[in-house]
């Protein structure tokens, strides 16, 4: 596959801002579509791992659903996430009312029929909900990933079989690790004759210059009308330490890519208020802005040392808790 240079993916980007849709309740939050479900999502998410790590499961409410009344509906988590425990207190978040607010999508990382089926089920009892809009496979982190969970038993039945049964609406998959494995993933997908609706991935300022998703994956993401979530816009605060970009100028480049939503990691009032400030001001990077800023960026990104996720093990939990793949 030829890569696409960085010129030709940005030339997309002023059609992206073009057909953003400003939140409801004059929040002020933009909202793009999400693929071609005929959803539309906030491009702040709120990311679920982070809702896990405050001591008092108060705050991690009170982040949800100062989120859900500010105008963002996209809402992340995990099923291994803290052992079910950020499931649990986004349950309860989604109480009296706020589940109507929310576009709601968890992951699971079972690779077996039966894994996966299990791990729907405890999700949803966990986030207290009749259906998920979005489950997604989580941590396709290897290449042979994509032949397991389509070989017969395999989790894509388990899924196939929750949308039927209308516990989940759409499914997609993700993957923090080599840009290669997305794309095996969605060529396996094609021989299968099976679309994903979304796909997930690092999408930040180092991540243009390594192992890049930005060149690679979203290109083909966007031809095929799927729906674009970027994470780790600050690399999990790793690129902050680097001292070439400050917070939000790392979301508005985010948000600034072909993105549908971009997931950021919230533990605490103030992390969220300044994720609200860069959603609010949002305003699209123009392609000398976004060069420039990249220019500081380049010598940095190199060897991967500020995305530790693609270079090292630290986070990647099906590999440390192997009995979660099934």
């Amino acid at each position: 596959m030829t890569k696409p240079n960085r010129r030709e993916v940005l030339a997309g980007l002023p059609m992206v801002a073009a057909g953003i849709a400003r939140a409801a309740a004059g929040q002020d939050i933009p909202r793009r579509p999400l693929g071609s479900t005929g959803e539309k999502v906030s491009i702040l998410g709120v990311g679920g791992y982070h809702i896990g790590v405050p001591s008092d499961e108060a705050v991690g409410i009170r982040i949800i659903r100062t989120a859900l009344d500010s105008g963002v509906n996209f809402l992340d988590n995990c099923w291994d996430y803290h052992d079910g425990e950020s499931e649990i207190r986004m349950g309860k978040a989604l109480r009296d009312g706020y589940r109507n607010k929310a576009f709601l999508m968890t992951k699971i990382d079972g690779h077996t029929k039966a894994a996966a089926a299990r791990q729907i089920d405890e999700s949803l009892k966990r986030l207290q909900t009749d259906h998920i809009d979005l489950m997604q496979i989580h941590e396709v982190i290897r290449l042979e990933d994509p032949d397991v969970v389509f070989a017969p038993g395999g989790s894509v039945e388990a899924l196939v079989e929750a949308r039927k049964a209308g516990k989940i609406r759409f499914i997609g998959f993700t993957g923090h690790k080599d840009p290669l494995v997305h794309l095996r993933m969605l060529e396996t997908a094609k021989n299968h004759n099976f679309h994903f609706e979304t796909a997930q991935m690092p999408l930040n300022v180092m991540d243009a210059h390594f192992r890049s998703f930005t060149h690679l994956v979203v290109p083909r993401l966007v031809q095929e009308k799927m729906g674009v979530l970027g994470m780790k816009p600050i690399g999990s605060g790793h690129i902050l330490r680097s001292n070439t970009a400050t917070a939000v100028e790392c979301l508005h480049y985010a948000m600034s890519l072909p993105t549908s939503v971009v997931i950021n990691g919230i533990d605490s009032m103030e992390m969220l208020n300044q994720a609200l400030g860069a959603a609010r001001t949002f305003k699209q990077m123009s392609q000398s802005e976004i060069a420039a800023l990249l220019r500081r960026t380049e010598k940095a990104a190199r060897t991967g040392e500020y995305e530790p996720f693609k270079t090292t093990a630290q986070f990647d939990g099906t590999a440390h808790n192997p009995q979660w793949l099934g």
